[in-house]
């Protein structure tokens, strides 16, 4: 504190700050426990490079470029992570019996007299800034092995085979992997995506490339292209965790594969194995149970469509129906519907495919339309259990809708979901399907159409200027257009340089109200059923995003990306 005390001290004598400014980020650094330097930083009112070049002068040391500079791993290895992180150093190099370590504050004498007596070097400080430290101890002491450490003595026939297992240790993976390459690359490739915060890993072989991809934040990126020659031994070892048949490369195969992280962390993928024309690809879906936000207030719901989900989720019967694309967060939405619902007096049950995480207190069923059991049949099965509170994963064709519809006029609550553009176009989903118009609107209760957005990454959020015509083109109103503030990421280690870091929903939420019934029996279109909708309140799909563009959540590019103009 007294060092922190001092650069205060020295950074208002030489009107770097303000005294004011000081006293605000003593005050925000009691919140954090941050160092004063970074805490300044992070407010604005001073540059990293300026407190570095300021220190350096100060204390006649000199500074280091982290970014530009390539770390020894035998220099890494003389001090561990705990330490380091403690302490906010990052040992660089060795000369002699003396150790130059970088460090964001050289007159931490305790960082100084621990590193000494830890190593038995003589420890000469170098400056670097503490983001700058922050980064590159994620960087070094979080990779997993180098690539070519992988690759290192791989013999091309080599397919680490292991006993068929219910459950895989991912521990104990790494610790028999020693002499199979194969083995650890999947395991970095397993590993790596986990800690980048991926939803989707593919693994695509083409004709001269084999190419590895992640989907973080909803958008495919490059992970590697391993050598065209590992496709087989990859996909073999991806099958033997997930319990397929390594033998079988003509037909599509599902399974999963539970991995444990230590510290009652279980991770889950969700494989799926399609034969292309150059070999098999494999896509595995991440399932965090430890990620799975099931408070509903929490999922970015505005007060007025939340109000009108719970009031429809709560009816004693009728149907609620979440609609978007594949990865919209729908099921998400619906587990967090159920948990609110789950209470000892009511028997829920549900029927998806596949089950992605498991809710106690409610009787999940797995489809196996391999042997008959498809959704219908299970809400049939259902409607003999005494249920109070059913759950479909999917209504794909008019024999589940009929039943579905059929269980909600029957005093039952019926949640599922469809695929459809936005909530109007639900109504035509279900006409389409051969619904006749009066069970619909005897049936439905509300539709709530969703989307994904990325929000900006808090790090390297900053204020920025849109041209007038993309606002415009976009559904800003002309006095949105002259009093938005915009924000927007310029890129940094935390969001790999694309400005995102994690997502939010954008809902628009339906209420199927006396009048919007009357209009669809009098077979109203689905462009009429929006307008009147809209008229009644309802916020649109565009809408509610630039609701988050106001509040300085996503971009006008973003919202553009996952929604059309009304």
């Amino acid at each position: 504190m007294a060092n922190n005390n001092r650069l205060g001290e020295l950074l208002v004598r030489e009107k770097l700050i303000s005294l004011s400014q000081l006293r605000h980020a003593q005050d925000e650094q009691q919140k954090s426990g941050q160092n004063l330097g970074y805490t300044l930083a992070k407010l604005g009112y001073v540059s990293d490079d300026e407190i570095t070049s300021f220190l350096s002068q100060q204390y006649r040391v000199p500074t280091i470029d982290l970014e530009e500079y390539e770390v020894d791993a035998e220099v890494l290895k003389l001090v561990p992570k705990e330490p380091c992180e403690r302490h906010r150093v990052l040992p660089i190099s060795r000369t002699g019996n003396a150790l130059i370590v970088a460090m964001a504050d050289p007159t931490n004498l305790n960082a100084i007299d621990d590193l000494k007596f830890l190593t038995g070097y003589n420890i000469e400080p170098v400056i670097a800034s503490e983001s700058a430290i922050h980064s590159a101890i994620e960087r070094y002491y979080n990779a997993g092995p180098s690539y070519d450490e992988v690759m290192a003595g791989f013999d091309e026939g080599e397919i680490d085979v292991v006993g068929d297992e219910e459950d895989v240790n991912l521990l104990e993976l790494e610790k028999a992997s020693a002499d199979a390459p194969v083995v650890r690359l999947v395991n970095m490739i397993l590993l790596n995506a986990i800690k980048k915060g991926a939803s989707d890993i593919h693994i695509e072989p083409y004709e001269k490339t084999l190419r590895v991809r992640y989907r973080i934040d909803g958008v495919l990126t490059e992970e590697m292209t391993p050598p065209l020659k590992l496709k087989n031994a990859i996909t073999s070892r991806l099958k033997i965790m997930a319990s397929l048949d390594i033998a079988e490369r003509r037909l599509p195969q599902d399974g999963r594969i539970k991995l444990k992280l230590g510290k009652g962390r279980e991770m889950d993928f969700r494989v799926s194995v399609l034969p292309t024309l150059w070999g098999e690809k494999v896509v595995m879906r991440l399932l965090d149970k430890g990620n799975l936000q099931l408070d509903m207030s929490k999922l970015g719901f505005d007060p007025k469509p939340l109000e009108d989900f719970m009031w429809a989720i709560h009816q004693p019967w009728g149907m609620v129906l979440v609609t978007g694309p594949t990865g919209s967060g729908k099921t998400t939405t619906l587990y967090s519907a159920l948990s609110d619902l789950n209470k000892i007096a009511h028997n829920i049950s549900t029927a998806e495919d596949p089950v992605e995480y498991n809710l106690h207190g409610i009787n999940q069923v797995q489809m196996h339309d391999e042997i008959g059991l498809n959704f219908a049949m299970a809400l049939r099965a259902f409607l003999r259990q005494d249920p109070d509170i059913l759950m479909v994963g999917e209504i794909r064709d008019f024999e589940t809708a009929e039943i579905a519809v059929k269980a909600a006029l029957t005093g039952h609550m019926v949640l599922s979901t469809l695929h459809t553009n936005d909530a109007p176009a639900t109504i035509s989903r279900l006409l389409n399907m051969g619904v006749e118009p009066f069970l619909i609107t005897a049936s439905v209760n509300l539709v709530l159409a969703q989307r994904l957005a990325r929000k900006i990454c808090a790090d390297c959020k900053q204020q920025t200027k849109y041209e007038k015509k993309i606002l415009e083109d976009c559904g800003f109103s002309p006095e949105q257009v002259a009093n938005a503030k915009m924000y927007k990421g310029s890129g940094c280690r935390t969001c790999n340089g694309s400005g995102y870091k994690g997502r939010v929903a954008l809902y628009e939420v339906m209420r199927f109200t006396d009048s919007l019934k009357e209009m669809v029996l009098q077979a109203a279109s689905t462009a009429e059923l929006k307008m009147a909708a809209i008229r009644g309140g309802m916020n649109t799909l565009r809408s509610s995003g630039i609701k988050k563009i106001l509040d300085g959540v996503t971009t006008p590019e973003e919202i553009m990306r996952v929604t059309i103009a009304d």
